[in-house]
C-alpha cells in the first residue's frame, strides 16, 4: 500500500500515530528522567544493600514500562500481544534469549518481568535518558570481557533471570540476520539454561534504519512468544570443549530465534 492511496481515514490515522509516538517517546524521556533523580533514590533509601537496591529499581522499571506499554497501545500507536507470558515469569537462574527487531523490545520483555537483568551495550551508557536506569538497575555493561562472565554468572548463580539480544544490534530487514556468541558463550560457562523469545512484528516498526516518526501505513502489531527451553547440558555433554559446544548452541540458537530462516534452510 502507498501513502497515495490510503484513504482519507487511513491517512488521518497514520498522522494521528506520527503524533501518538512522539508522545510516547517524549513521556518515557521525561519519565526516565523522574524515575533517576526522584523516584529511585526515593524508593531505595531504606535498601539494605546493592542488591536489595537493585531489586528494588528493577520492580519500578517493570511496572513503569507495563504503563508506557499500555500507553502505547491505548493511543494507537502499536499493538501487542504476549503468548506464554507465564513461562517467562516463572523462569529462574535462566537467560532469556530474544531476536531484536525494534527499538522497543527490552521494553516489552521487561515490562512483564520484575526481576531482569540486562547486558547492555556499552553505548547506552551514555544516553542520557537511559543511563541513570541502567546504572540503577545494575545491568551489565557489554564492554568489558575480562569481567563480562564474573558479572553474568554472579547474577545467575542469585537465581536471576538475564536478558540478552544475540544480534547484539537490531535486526535488518531483508538482510540474513547472524548471532554473536556471545550469549551462547555464557551459557556454556556458566552452564545455565536458555528460554528463548521470538518477536514479530507487523509491519517494521522502529528498525535501526527507521527514525520514530517514520511510522508505516498501519499500526504496528508485536508479537512476543515465549517458546521452551533450551537444555544447556545436552549441547555440553555431547562437545569435547566448551568452544565447541557454545559453536554448536549458536547454531541451534539461531535456528530458534529464526524459525523462519531455518525453514528456508
Amino acid at each position: 500500500m502507498t501513502s497515495s492511496s490510503l484513504t482519507l481515514s487511513q491517512r488521518l490515522n497514520k498522522y494521528w500515530r506520527v503524533i501518538a509516538t512522539g508522545t510516547c517517546f517524549a513521556i518515557f524521556g521525561i519519565g526516565a528522567l523522574c524515575l533517576t533523580f526522584i523516584v529511585f533514590p526515593l524508593m531505595t533509601a531504606t535498601a539494605r544493600n546493592q542488591s536489595q537496591r537493585e531489586m528494588r529499581v528493577q520492580a519500578i522499571i517493570q511496572k513503569s514500562f507495563a504503563l508506557f506499554c499500555a500507553t502505547m497501545k491505548y493511543t494507537g500507536a502499536i499493538d501487542y500481544r504476549f503468548d506464554n507470558v507465564e513461562l517467562l515469569q516463572q523462569d529462574k537462574h535462566c537467560l532469556i534469549v530474544a531476536n531484536h527487531p525494534s527499538l522497543i523490545d527490552y521494553v516489552l520483555i521487561a515490562s512483564r518481568l520484575p526481576q531482569c537483568d540486562c547486558l547492555v551495550k556499552a553505548a547506552i551508557w551514555h544516553n542520557p535518558f537511559m543511563k541513570g536506569i541502567v546504572k540503577a538497575a545494575g545491568y551489565i555493561p557489554n564492554r568489558d570481557p575480562e569481567t563480562l562472565l564474573d558479572d553474568c554468572s554472579e547474577r545467575l548463580n542469585h537465581g536471576n533471570v538475564l536478558l540478552i539480544f544475540p544480534e547484539g544490534t537490531r535486526t535488518t530487514p531483508g538482510q540474513e540476520s547472524k548471532l554473536q556468541r556471545g550469549a551462547a558463550q555464557i551459557a556454556v560457562r556458566t552452564q545455565t539454561d536458555l528460554r528463548v523469545v521470538h518477536i514479530t512484528v507487523t509491519p517494521n516498526f522502529l528498525t535501526k534504519q527507521m527514525k520514530w516518526y517514520q511510522v508505516p501505513d498501519t499500526k504496528p502489531f508485536f508479537h512476543i512468544n515465549v517458546k521452551g527451553k533450551i537444555n544447556i547440558q545436552e549441547f555440553i555433554n555431547n562437545s569435547d570443549s566448551a568452544t565447541t559446544a557454545a559453536r554448536q548452541l549458536n547454531r541451534h540458537l539461531s535456528n530458534a530465534i529464526f524459525p523462519e530462516l531455518a525453514r528456508k534452510h
